[in-house]
């Protein structure tokens, strides 16, 4: 490969048009897309860049879980791979440039380097990840778990969806799963760079065209449970009542409010509720509610809910009504490789992309392999922070700063650290 410092880029004109391409595999009437794991229309997404590969000349193929890549071979067949993509699931009525934009961007950007550049030192391979969601089944990373062992051993015979069909049978049905295909399980990676649409609109709010990640938060997910006393609402006094739901009213206060005292980067979430017996004119004996909490420091996750738990216990002590609570997520926070992400902060200036470090609230591939091999995530702006629903919608200009800065960054990788 040609040893220049760097490219001159061409904006190209191909990235609306792919995105738009891929949607056409599970649109919805909403003007959305619904493209859910082995369901018909990601079996016909994957075998289409499977084809599309092929067609650029990078060499396809599946893992035994549906993982596609696509590969370029290094003139040093010993060295890892640098590994480049997203991935291509869906959630249900979702927009078309989450996952999507990080496949495309970086079959643009890999293809790009080959043709001006011939073969490079190291192995390069876009990757089209199979699963990331969680909007079929309950369960997350199923794509780059498995590449990072995370899920080796893991039972699908247990795992339903809402139609009732096990994730073995979903897999087995698609094709995967039966040993046909590679074991997922990489221990060649060298390193992984992820492009992404940010989901949130710090970018689009402070005019800046590209994020780079340095942390992506930990999460920390419970179900809390109020359980008092059912009542009638006219002939109990208020000092004799064990209201579950003026109790779990005063701990979402206390939750909501010591957030904003202890970091403002951490966030606290009731994001569902639901009380019994759920009538109007009896008080509330049990009430559940979700809290999510996420921070990008474990130290910081630790002692928030520290604090929280010891408050649940005085207003136990105080109120009679009991509280207790299950915990059903525990991801820590991931930092991303501080060289990888020196270097992308450095390409933005040198070549005048406007930029900013940013830490990431929502979870990503990028943390899987994160916690494996040297790791990037580079944000590019949702218009008006809208992700998730059919208007997600991300400007020409910054997808094409996104791809320029992939592109300087594979380059400056492969020939300067090649």
């Amino acid at each position: 490969m040609s040893t220049n410092s760097s490219l001159s880029f061409l904006p190209n004109n191909q990235v609306d048009s792919m995105i738009d391409w891929l949607y056409t595999f599970g649109p919805t009437k909403d003007q959305g897309t619904t493209r859910l794991l082995y369901s018909e229309p990601w079996i016909q997404a994957q075998q289409s860049i499977y084809e599309n590969f092929k067609k650029q000349g990078l060499t396809p193929s599946f893992d035994d879980v549906g993982n596609l890549y696509g590969r370029v071979e290094g003139t040093d067949s010993h060295s890892s791979a640098i590994v480049t993509g997203s991935h291509i699931d869906s959630v249900v009525n979702g927009g078309k440039y989450d996952g999507t934009y990080g496949i495309i961007s970086s079959l643009l950007a890999v293809t790009n380097l080959i043709h001006r550049c011939g073969p490079p030192k190291k192995p390069m391979e876009v990757v089209s990840l199979c699963e990331e969601e969680g909007s079929r089944f309950p369960l997350t990373f199923w794509g780059s778990g498995n590449i990072t062992g995370k899920y080796a051993g893991k039972n699908t015979d247990e795992l339903f969806d809402k139609e009732g069909v096990s994730l073995t049978q979903a897999m087995h049905d698609a094709g995967f799963g039966k040993g046909n295909y590679t074991n997922p399980v990489r221990n060649d990676i060298g390193s992984f760079i992820e492009l992404h649409i940010e989901q949130g609109n710090v970018l689009e709010q402070s005019g800046n065209s590209l994020g780079i990640v340095e942390s992506i938060v930990g999460q920390r997910r419970y179900n809390i449970y109020v359980t008092g006393q059912s009542n009638h609402a006219g002939t109990t006094p208020m000092s004799y009542r064990k209201d579950a739901m003026s109790t779990a009213s005063l701990l979402i206060n206390w939750i909501t409010s010591k957030v904003t005292e202890v970091d403002p980067n951490l966030v606290a979430t009731i994001g569902k509720i639901e009380a019994k017996p759920n009538t109007p004119n009896v008080i509330a004996g049990e009430v559940m509610f979700t809290l999510d909490v996420r921070h990008h420091l474990t130290e910081v996750l630790d002692s928030f809910c520290k604090d929280m738990f010891e408050y649940f216990n005085e207003v136990i002590a105080q109120s009679g009504v009991q509280v207790s609570s299950s915990q059903w997520m525990d991801v820590n926070p991931v930092k991303m490789d501080s060289h990888l992400t020196t270097t992308a902060y450095e390409t933005t200036k040198q070549f005048h992309l406007p930029s900013q470090y940013m830490i990431s609230g929502a979870g990503h591939d990028a943390q899987m392999f994160g916690m494996h091999y040297p790791t990037s995530l580079i944000f590019v702006p949702s218009h008006k922070g809208i992700s998730h629903a059919p208007q997600e919608f991300t400007k020409k200009e910054d997808l094409d700063n996104g791809i320029q800065m992939l592109t300087e960054m594979l380059y400056n990788w492969l020939i300067k650290e090649g």
